[in-house]
Order: C-alpha cells, then structure tokens, then sequence
C-alpha cells in the first residue's frame, strides 16, 4: 500500500465515515494538534529514564489515540471506534495525586525550563492547552464527548505535575517565576 493517495492534493481529507473535509476544518484542527501533542510526549517518553513513568506515558499515547480516533470519525456516521473510559481519566488523576505526594507545595510560578525533558513537558503541555481549546470550540457546534474534554483538561495537570517531578528525579531546582520593575 502506498503512503500518498493523492486525494488531499487538493486542500481536501476524509474523516472516518468518508465525509470529505477542507484540512483547515475545526474537526480536523482539533485530532492534528492531538497528534502533535502525542508526538510531544513521545519525545518525553524516548528521552526520561525514570522508568516507572514510562508506563503511564504509553498508556496517555494510547488514550490520545483514542480521542484522535474520535475526533476524526464523522459523527453523523455509526462508526465501531474505540472509546475513552472513566478508568483513562482516573489513571490521569491517580498518576497526579501519586507525582504530587514528595513534591513541595507550589507557592510561585515556576518557569518552564531547567532540563530537556522538563522543557517538552512544559511544551506538550502547552499543546495540550491549544488541543483542549479547539476541542471546546468543536463542541460548540459538534457535541464531543464530554470525556475528552475532562480528559484534556486533566492530561496537561498530569504534563505540568510530571515537569515538576521530572525535576525532582533529576535533582533539577524549579526556576521561581520573579517579576523584575
């Protein structure tokens, strides 16, 4: 099977159901930055060496999937996709809460930074910000599941914790936000 099909040359792409869309469309805005905040985190996962959070990223990579398989599907179609559970989102909270026990209280702004892997942390979580946003706008006119929207929202407070634990596992001091007159 070939990679190119030649029937987006034209500015045009399918969603699962086959309904053609332009590329610029919100659906298609929305699963795109889904793939590129996936792709973020594929880059946390090949470069952390803490190996018990490499587990917990392969299961959010899956779970991105999984809304982006959502996201793509026409939903004017019945189409067999896989779904996101409750048990996607509480693994997210759980992972959270279990990052967050030997972490110091937060009391300023921290700075993105100080580390590699702290830094695509802070970026995937940046886009993770941009993904939710464009998901709430599609749900404005086209019902999202109300679990992905939860998910998103709850996935870049996992990115933000995880920078900040990446940080304490690397022995790297958070930056203080310090406003200068």
């Amino acid at each position: 099977m070939k990679i190119y099909t030649k029937t987006g040359d034209k500015g045009m792409t399918s969603l699962l159901g086959g309904t053609r869309v332009a590329k610029h469309h919100l659906r298609i805005e929305c699963y795109g930055t889904v793939d590129e905040l996936n792709s973020y985190i594929g880059m946390i996962r090949a470069n952390i060496s803490i190996e018990y959070m490499l587990d917990s990223i392969a299961l959010i990579q899956n779970s991105l999937f999984v809304v982006g398989a959502t996201l793509a599907a026409d939903p004017s179609k019945k189409i067999q996709i896989p779904l996101l559970k409750e048990k996607d989102l509480e693994a997210l909270e759980l992972g959270i809460d279990q990052m967050e026990l030997n972490l110091p209280t937060l009391k300023n702004f921290i700075l993105p930074g100080g580390h590699t892997v702290i830094s695509y942390c802070h970026i995937a979580r940046c886009v993770c910000r941009r993904a939710e946003r464009l998901v709430v706008s599609l749900n404005e006119t086209q019902p999202v599941p109300p679990i992905i929207l939860k998910y998103l929202n709850r996935l870049s407070d996992y990115l933000f914790v995880m920078g900040r634990k990446v940080g304490q596992e690397l022995g790297v001091n958070e930056i203080i936000w310090v406003h200068s007159d």
